[in-house]
């Protein structure tokens, strides 16, 4: 087992069930590289693509690091308020929109492979 199998199986129950699905749709069908990092789960392509954060109330985000990039015409992502960031929240395998998924996914992956990621953050003044 790999750092990101064993913080999987920390888990329990849904938890533990929803973190191996979308751990296996995106290390092993998509063939994304996974890493341990801020001690969460986080999937690269060229880039940081999405990584899954653990809820207290036992469900699991899956956030994708350019979602306000994403069209997001499935209607699945949330911000939450925050700027870059957007996720969708799953508290079963049972509720996944797997097609909507699916399709965010594929958009996530042409992201990152044709357009390259340019820092929001404003440069340093040099006086």
């Amino acid at each position: 087992m790999n750092e990101v199998e064993n913080f999987i199986y920390q888990f329990e129950n849904h938890q533990r069930a929803v973190l191996l699905f979308l751990h296996d749709l995106l290390s092993n069908q998509l063939e994304l590289e996974d890493k341990l990092r801020y001690r969460i789960p986080f999937y690269y392509g060229r880039s940081w693509i999405c990584y899954l954060r653990p809820n207290d109330d036992q469900s699991i985000e899956l956030v994708f690091l350019r979602g306000n990039e994403l069209s997001n015409s499935q209607g699945i992502l949330d911000c939450k308020g925050r700027k870059q960031v957007s996720g969708i929240t799953i508290k079963n395998i049972t509720e996944i929109p797997m097609a909507a998924l699916e399709e965010t996914l594929q958009e996530a992956l042409l992201l990152d492979e044709t357009t390259a990621y340019k820092s929001k953050r404003k440069k340093g003044f040099k006086g």
